[in-house]
């Protein structure tokens, strides 16, 4: 990795207190080095772009421009993993983690146009951004140098960053008290911190920012129909939409019946629990969606695959290895699943779910005449007799066997009972 010392970097900017001090303490620690701020839009809360770049040149950085990564950020990252079923540790459905690949491509982007030769950004030594980001420059820009002040520098406390501010007049905004960490894009919100780092908490009632609290939803269920193209949503009540406007109306809707809130405690990639509360009201609704398409159009062994590789999927992207052959390989096996995932699902929302409660497609696999319990044309029920004596056949081998030599079956199966039962006790 280069070493020397770096003469223009470009810095991940979110206009928060900790980026805020990162560019004067680069400017100190790096005498006569430009810092330039790249702040990657991807659906936060639009104040938070508000007066940045005013902020970030009366920082100290040189120029700052805004990606606006929204649209990309859905079409080629977030609506992909959706088709993918990828859900770590059974909930929580990767909002920040498929962000980051993105954000990091676009300060490459930047830091290439600009002619930059070092790469700042403001994650921690203790959480997984640091990983994902850095993941990322080493896949697209291994060439560059990677500066991360926070495993580094002498600041440890919202004090001592405000403080450092204040000794070189730069004005902040940010208070003492900083009671909520939220990272947001247009897929999530996730909120940690204050009362949250107790787990025997309950979560305050205003830490939820997107959803209603279930019990205050409406007490009539809402319904939404999503039209879907080879897996890619395409329309909500037969509106054809672009992927912005749909996951903001499907936000809307899944916040306004409380959908979409998860209270974890999850494993982090270096090693540590955290806990956290996130809040996923359209990507809860998406995902319920194409699951419910799943069920009507995939056969059962193409649907195990899918399942199979969606969970390798999900620790490839919680653990920031986007940028690798390996999930080139995975997404183009979603891809080729999906190709038939066309077709109509409606989504029933009340206080705090949401579930499929009509699907139809033209690749339906599905047919009422071959359900029925009545006569139809294609299954005759008396063939199902010699299917499952092949089925059962290795079970009917060992029990033959065992009679041979004069044991029981039956016997023989009491007796691993009683032996499971004596482990368990």
């Amino acid at each position: 990795m280069p070493t020397t010392q770096p003469r223009r970097i470009a810095l991940a900017y979110s206009g928060g207190l900790d980026t805020s001090v990162i560019i004067p303490w680069l400017l100190d620690n790096h005498p006569g080095c430009e810092v330039l701020a790249v702040v990657g839009d991807v659906g936060q809360d639009r104040s938070e772009l508000v007066g940045i770049e005013e902020k970030a040149l009366a920082s100290g950085a040189v120029c700052c421009e805004i990606a606006d990564l929204r649209e990309q950020f859905l079409e080629e990252f977030a609506f992909p993993m959706a088709i993918s079923g990828a859900v770590y540790e059974g909930r929580y459905l990767l909002g920040t983690s498929i962000a980051r690949p993105i954000i990091a491509r676009a300060q490459v982007e930047f830091a290439r146009r600009h002619g930059c030769d070092a790469l700042a950004h403001g994650c921690t030594g203790k959480g997984n951004d640091q990983v994902r980001f850095e993941s990322t420059f080493s896949a697209l820009a291994p060439d560059l140098q990677v500066i991360a002040p926070w495993r580094t520098w002498e600041i440890r406390s919202r004090e001592d960053a405000l403080d450092y501010l204040a000794a070189r007049n730069i004005p902040c905004a940010a208070s003492r008290e900083k009671i909520w960490s939220r990272d947001e894009n247009i897929w999530h919100i996730s909120h940690e911190g204050g009362a949250l780092e107790d787990p025997w908490n309950r979560p305050p009632d205003e830490v939820w920012t997107r959803t209603v609290h279930p019990a205050d939803a409406p007490d009539t269920p809402g319904h939404v129909v999503l039209t879907f193209e080879k897996g890619m949503p395409v329309a909500i009540d037969g509106t054809r939409l672009g992927a912005i406007d749909l996951l903001t109306a499907l936000n809307e809707m899944g916040g306004a019946h409380g959908v979409g809130r998860i209270d974890i405690v999850e494993n982090r990639l270096v090693g540590m629990k955290s806990r956290g509360c996130y809040e996923t009201p359209g990507g809860t609704i998406l995902m319920e969606a194409l699951r419910g398409l799943e069920e009507l159009v995939l056969d059962r062994t193409t649907l195990r695959l899918r399942e199979k590789i969606a969970h390798d999927f999900t620790d490839l992207v919680y653990d920031g290895r986007w940028w690798t052959p390996a999930r080139e390989a995975m997404q183009a096996a979603f891809a080729s699943i999906a190709k038939k995932l066309d077709g109509d699902v409606e989504v029933t929302l009340f206080k705090g779910t949401a579930t499929t409660t009509r699907r139809r497609s033209p690749h339906s696999l599905y047919s009422e005449d071959f359900a029925t319990f009545g006569a139809d044309e294609v299954y005759d029920q008396a063939h199902a007799e010699g299917f499952i004596r092949l089925y059962s056949l290795p079970s009917r081998i060992a029990a033959m066997k065992a009679m041979a030599v004069g044991d029981d079956p039956l016997a023989l199966t009491s007796a691993v009972e009683g032996a499971v039962e004596g482990v368990v006790s």
